[in-house]
């Protein structure tokens, strides 16, 4: 063999585009494992509606920057104005309030259980409804399977005592946040025949970061008052790591892992975070971990498993 040829050649090989993709989704369940704590943290310290469009509003300007300082401005065709709006709306104004509100009211065990069954489903069920996926007797059975595992993780500690109305009220708005955001990422899905995932996602965050940022002030007790920015170590760390990990890194994820695989396969993160959650608590918060939780991962990690190995 040539000896400068083989010097020429690259130590490592390219990863294939499927390998690249699972890349990415362990990536994405790595950083949306750890943002239900963040959000906690924030919302605490700060109106809800006011920290997240604070977030949003600024990732998305970043990202549109950064795209157009590329050589890549954002040139929205007119017959996708409507979805992409709308699917603003539905991802970041709508889903962000309504959740962040719950998630103020709602232990933030029960909140993961909620929106890590409910996501899989939703995102199957709109993706079926609009057309853009078949039902599959198998896909729904590793959803149902998934499930049962987020029962067994979280059930029991979830649903231990009787649940307030306050408790209620916020479970109720972290399901409708859950169904604002399938919705929206269904929606959005199309729009990447036209646009990248980068461009989708500077979009509707931009959008429904001003949208939000705009009713916060005009309509959210606190708000104004949260413009000085006195709002304490752990908010600004909470608002940073949301920021620049969840939505400026996470997000594009999302949006690429949806135009490729559709909406319930990348939904399927939703059995894998929840797992990511519980292992950083044993680790940083020495939290313990028994049998029936420890079954439940095996589950969650079997539905993951058979839905990723699709085509």
């Amino acid at each position: 063999m040539d000896l400068a040829a083989s010097l020429r050649r690259p130590a490592l090989s390219p990863l294939s585009p499927l390998a690249r993709q699972r890349l990415l989704f362990a990536v994405l369940c790595l950083v949306w494992g750890t943002t239900w704590l963040a959000m906690k943290i924030g919302v605490a310290a700060v109106p809800p509606a006011f920290f997240s469009g604070t977030r949003w509003a600024t990732a998305g300007l970043v990202l549109l920057l950064w795209r157009r300082a590329q050589g890549h401005p954002l040139r929205i065709p007119h017959h996708a104005l409507p979805r992409l709006l709308a699917a603003a709306l539905l991802l970041i104004a709508l889903n962000a309030t309504i959740q962040l509100y719950g998630l103020r009211y709602v232990d933030s065990g029960l909140a993961a259980v909620i929106s890590a069954a409910l996501t899989p489903i939703s995102l199957l069920g709109f993706s079926v409804a609009l057309g853009q996926e078949r039902f599959s007797r198998a896909q729904a059975g590793a959803i149902a399977l998934g499930v049962i595992g987020i029962l067994f993780l979280f059930g029991r500690k979830a649903l231990a005592g009787q649940l307030q109305a306050s408790e209620l009220l916020g479970a109720g708005g972290v399901v409708v946040g859950c169904l604002c955001y399938s919705f929206g990422s269904v929606l959005a899905r199309p729009l990447m025949r036209s646009l990248s995932p980068a461009d989708v996602a500077g979009a509707t965050n931009l959008i429904g970061g001003l949208v939000l940022l705009v009713l916060s002030l005009a309509f959210e007790p606190g708000a104004r008052t949260a413009l000085a920015g006195q709002w304490g170590f752990a908010a600004w760390s909470a608002w940073l790591f949301l920021l620049l990990p969840g939505s400026l890194g996470a997000t594009i994820i999302y949006f690429f892992l949806m135009r490729d695989w559709g909406a319930s396969r990348t939904g399927s993160y939703a059995f894998v975070s929840p797992i990511i959650s519980v292992l950083l608590g044993m680790v940083v918060l020495g939290e313990q971990v028994g049998p029936f939780e420890v079954f439940g991962m095996l589950l969650m990690l079997a539905a993951a498993g058979i839905v990723l190995r699709w085509r």
